[in-house]
């Protein structure tokens, strides 16, 4: 696929082996600068709480977009990496928050912090994470320094607001899609999108570019979060690492519970109701997913997710004073993460 930037060069937008080798090579400097913090060793049960959130990775595309943001603009990674760490920090920091109050037992095949360690530690735990965040950003000064705060503190209030609208909206019957993509917007794709922001800040960019590379983050962010709901019932359990319809089974208002129910028939919609409100478990799964094909919601979540990915090329064409390398090389990642199957 090739398309054009604002200066109207062509990129060819294929995968790159130099691309996916610099990803793999920038995720393990993350992973080594991750390990590099040093916690205090006392009191434990709050630090021992971070360091095993940390040590067990993830994918880490927060600090990897931070990084992105700043190759495309001609900037240092080096000099992104403290920002890079800062949406690291703070991701987990909602993890380990987002858990308390899900009531979660695990997280990434292992018992959540408020499983092994209990609320009050996963509480504290979580607040120190984002002041660890905050005091990343201690790296830059003056103009740079007020802009990642600007954009930080205004993430960090989204990212917020939108896990109380996930909260609200938890146990409703009915959800429009624009309630819906509101709520995963906020919680999920606003970080991605100030993740590319912060790294082209870094990098000195311009508001303009600044802004095109925010949303593009944020349009790839929310093609993710349907890819991650497409998984959860379609997806191979052996690659996507979950059990086969956990959002069904638990009950959770998803892209395609969402777009099911505005697009079924009177009868279909009493089916879907009647199935959400019966007991939890293999039969709940199977009939929802039956009803799911039925409605054709699997194709209307693959095409709003192309939508999507067609409005994040928009704005990475319109990215000013781009490297054509590394635009490139955003757009290859952008394309594995949203049609990945794990």
């Amino acid at each position: 696929m090739t398309l054009m930037t604002a200066n109207q060069t062509a990129i060819n937008m294929s995968v790159h082996p130099s691309s996916t080798d610099s990803i793999a090579v920038w995720q393990n400097t993350i992973n080594q600068a991750i390990a590099a913090i040093e916690w205090p060793t006392h009191p434990s049960h709050l630090y021992r709480p971070i360091q095993y959130t940390l040590e067990h990775g993830g994918k880490r595309l927060r600090p990897l977009l931070c990084l992105l943001g700043a190759d495309v603009m001609g900037g240092s990674v080096t000099e992104a990496m403290p920002a890079a760490l800062a949406t690291e920090l703070f991701h987990n920091f909602t993890l380990l928050h987002d858990d308390i109050m899900d009531g979660a037992p695990l997280r990434r095949g292992r018992p959540t912090v408020v499983a092994a360690h209990g609320a009050n530690s996963a509480i504290l735990s979580g607040d120190a994470l984002m002041i660890a965040a905050y005091a990343r950003l201690q790296a830059y000064d003056g103009i740079k320094l007020a802009q990642l705060f600007g954009v930080f503190n205004r993430t960090a209030d989204e990212v917020c607001t939108g896990q109380q609208y996930d909260m609200d909206i938890a146990d409703r019957d009915w959800v429009d899609t624009a309630e819906y993509m509101r709520m995963i917007r906020l919680k999920t794709a606003v970080l991605l999108g100030a993740a590319l922001q912060m790294g082209a800040i870094t990098a000195g960019a311009s508001a303009t570019a600044q802004q095109c590379l925010y949303e593009f983050g944020v349009c790839a962010g929310l093609a993710f979060q349907i890819q991650d709901d497409v998984l959860d019932v379609y997806g191979d359990p052996n690659s996507f690492g979950k059990k086969a319809g956990g959002d069904i089974d638990a009950g959770k208002n998803s892209y395609l519970r969402v777009r099911a129910m505005e697009v079924a028939d009177e009868a279909s919609r009493e089916a879907l109701l009647q199935w959400y409100s019966s007991p939890p478990g293999e039969l709940r799964v199977r009939e929802v997913k039956r009803l799911f094909d039925h409605l054709g919601v699997h194709q209307l979540a693959i095409g709003q997710m192309n939508a999507l990915l067609q409005e994040a090329k928009s704005s990475l064409i319109a990215t000013p004073d781009a490297s054509v390398d590394s635009l490139e090389r955003l757009w290859t990642f952008a394309q594995t993460l949203v049609k990945r199957d794990n």
